[in-house]
């Protein structure tokens, strides 16, 4: 996934919007998101070429969602890692608060190649990235991130980031449809706004639009998940082929469940970084 775009306790109604594409090889093999039938409290797509996900949620609404890390000086993934969508399913799998799941991360940081992981729900939401080393606490506010820094303005990160805010300051309740409108933008910045990150200017120019449609790569699935004051979970997905076809669309909706939610304080008390 290469763009994920949040609205974290800026509506009173609505304390957690989520917007998200997923950018991979169009070649990569991935089913649409589900309920998993080995796990049946769990909501995302999966990687079906080195198991995990880009984005998942649970009927605790716990959430998380990863992108990869743009290393120019890193060229070739080291085949010999972990995948970084586990990193998503370890958390949703674990028991633990997702500050926990975050500190406990710190020390295996090692086992990936670079990532930004989002995890946490409505109540609390943190933010972990493997240059940093160390969770920080999302702060209320829009936050958006591509395969960069958190809220670095890239073109599409800043293209989205002012869409949601106009939405959910415009709109008593964001629509899906809405959200999937921002998600579909296919305008190329200007090439003086492009960021340099060591992938040469034609590729720059494919990767930087919000919906990126190459012939090998492009946006694989758009994602919205919208959660309201009062529980309730509204999660649709749209996958895309070659060319950026609608292949299938799944729309779903439910109840957080109260009763399985884990304590909010973990292990290791409050330490988190606000951002």
């Amino acid at each position: 996934m290469c763009l994920v775009l949040i609205a974290y306790k800026t509506h009173p109604d609505f304390p957690l919007v989520i917007a998200a594409n997923r950018d991979e090889f169009y070649r990569r093999p991935a089913s649409p998101a589900a309920f998993w039938p080995d796990h049946p409290h769990i909501l995302g797509g999966r990687d079906l070429l080195r198991g995990g996900t880009w984005l998942a949620v649970d009927r605790q609404g716990r959430l998380a969602a990863v992108t990869n890390y743009r290393e120019p000086a890193v060229q070739n993934q080291n085949q010999s890692l972990k995948s970084r969508g586990l990193l998503v399913t370890d958390y949703l799998f674990s028991k633990d608060t997702a500050q926990d799941y975050l500190d406990d991360l710190a020390e295996r940081v090692r086992e990936y190649d670079g990532f930004n992981l989002f995890a946490g729900d409505a109540v609390a939401f943190f933010f972990y990235g493997s240059y940093l080393n160390r969770s920080v606490q999302l702060q209320p506010g829009i936050h958006g991130i591509s395969n960069g820094d958190l809220d670095y303005p890239w073109p599409k990160v800043t293209r989205g980031k002012q869409a949601l805010q106009a939405l959910v300051a415009d709109s008593a309740s964001p629509a899906a449809e809405s959200l999937f409108a921002i998600l579909q933008d296919r305008s190329v910045p200007a090439d003086t706004e492009l960021p340099d990150t060591g992938m040469g200017l034609q590729m720059e120019r494919m990767l930087a639009p919000v919906f990126v449609t190459g012939i090998d790569y492009g946006t694989r699935s758009s994602t919205v998940l919208i959660v309201n004051h009062n529980g309730r979970v509204d999660f649709a997905e749209r996958s895309f082929g070659p060319g950026g076809e609608l292949q299938n669309t799944v729309e779903f909706e439910f109840q957080i469940d109260s009763r399985m939610e884990t304590q909010r304080h973990g292990r290791h008390g409050n330490k988190a970084e606000g951002i």
